[in-house]
């Protein structure tokens, strides 16, 4: 038989209010248990604490959203909020959760870990958001199918990703394209796993790995020009001319700009890249070679801007094509400098007119007194 509110001390008369409100509003309970329990968590035994949670999770489905949500905003900045509570709202709908998941100070990775596995993806998307998160989670949410959590765990640029956690997010990458760039944003991401990207990302993302991970870049574009030298060659033993019919006939369509030099030389094909690049500049073959690999950094440069081929792609194109020649490819300050004289110092036109002068070749002949 329950005894009168009157006989019992303030929980029971909380836990018989809830059962039995007599024109007391259920909000007003929730409310009341709930600003007790902030007030009081450390004074409260294991049997009060479980008491109040019962109380709240049995009124949760009676009490308004907005009262929820209020109450959600207002702990998710108390550093001292009783963990009870902030767990109970965790596993509240989302609305009243998130405030809670991606601000309260109070949940820990463990605490995280307790219910992140089993919750929503929009639950999971919300611990994606959060700062701070340590591996173990940050593995768990790899794991998801949801593409929302996946997403917004890469973006998360606080999130702290194991290595191998990045494996499972590369090998989703492939199905998922939302999850490529963000990845090769990523200053975090392994090497070789931004290596294997480059088989199928795009060429703008690869121009970007090839800005954030030059290392994973080339060794991508030295294998993939070791795994075609055989069908290279054996074509070219075919056709001899066949580099520059392809050369004259993209030119004569229109269809000969910076992209195809890109490609090319990623694939290693240097007779190709080297004819197509002289003929875009209107100069000889020999005179091509000599821009590229007798005069330094700054005719290079040059060639590139009177192409097109942008500034961050200047380093690749200058690595990959003298290290395919077997010749130095490291770069001076001076010579960085140089570099970045030429493309804030010329326009295309001018860029083009220069490299076709003989002072880039010979510059003791443009200035005899020099």
């Amino acid at each position: 038989m329950s005894l009168p509110a009157e006989n019992l001390g303030d929980m029971g008369r909380l836990a018989f209010l809830a059962a039995n409100p007599e024109g007391t509003r259920r909000e007003d309970i929730y409310l009341a248990v709930a600003s007790l329990f902030q007030a009081q968590a450390p004074a409260l035994s294991a049997r009060e604490r479980a008491l109040m949670r019962d109380i709240l999770k049995r009124l949760t489905r009676d009490v308004e959203m907005a009262i929820r949500i209020g109450l959600a905003e207002r702990l998710a900045d108390d550093p001292d909020a009783p963990i009870d509570l902030i767990t109970l709202l965790c596993d509240d709908t989302i609305e009243v959760a998130r405030p809670v998941i991606l601000r309260s100070r109070r949940l820990g990775d463990q605490d995280i870990l307790a219910f992140v596995g089993e919750a929503s993806s929009a639950h999971q998307a919300a611990c994606a958001e959060r700062p701070e998160i340590g591996e173990p989670v940050c593995d768990v949410l790899a794991k998801s199918d949801s593409e929302s959590v996946l997403v917004a765990l890469v973006r998360n640029a606080t999130a702290r990703i194991a290595p191998g956690t990045f494996a499972t997010l590369v090998a989703k990458s492939r199905q998922i394209a939302t999850l490529q760039e963000p990845l090769v944003q990523r200053k975090d991401l392994p090497t070789p796993l931004a290596t294997q990207m480059c088989e199928w990302v795009s060429d703008a993302l690869k121009s970007r790995i090839a800005e954030t991970h030059p290392f994973a870049y080339e060794a991508f574009a030295h294998a993939a020009g070791q795994a075609q030298q055989s069908v290279q060659a054996a074509a070219a033993a075919r056709s001899p001319e066949g580099p520059r019919k392809l050369v004259e006939k993209l030119a004569a369509a229109g269809q000969l700009k910076a992209g195809f030099l890109l490609r090319v030389l990623h694939q290693g094909q240097m007779d190709l890249f080297e004819l197509a690049f002289a003929r875009l500049l209107d100069i000889s073959i020999e005179d091509m070679r000599r821009v590229l690999y007798e005069a330094g950094a700054r005719p290079v440069a040059l060639a590139c801007r009177a192409v097109g081929i942008d500034r961050c792609v200047f380093a690749t194109v200058f690595n990959l094509s003298r290290g395919a020649r077997r010749l130095q490819a490291r770069l001076t300050a001076a010579e960085k400098a140089e570099v970045e004289r030429v493309f804030d110092g010329f326009s295309r036109a001018e860029a083009i007119e220069r490299i076709r002068s003989i002072e880039v070749f010979f510059p003791a002949a443009a200035n005899p007194a020099g």
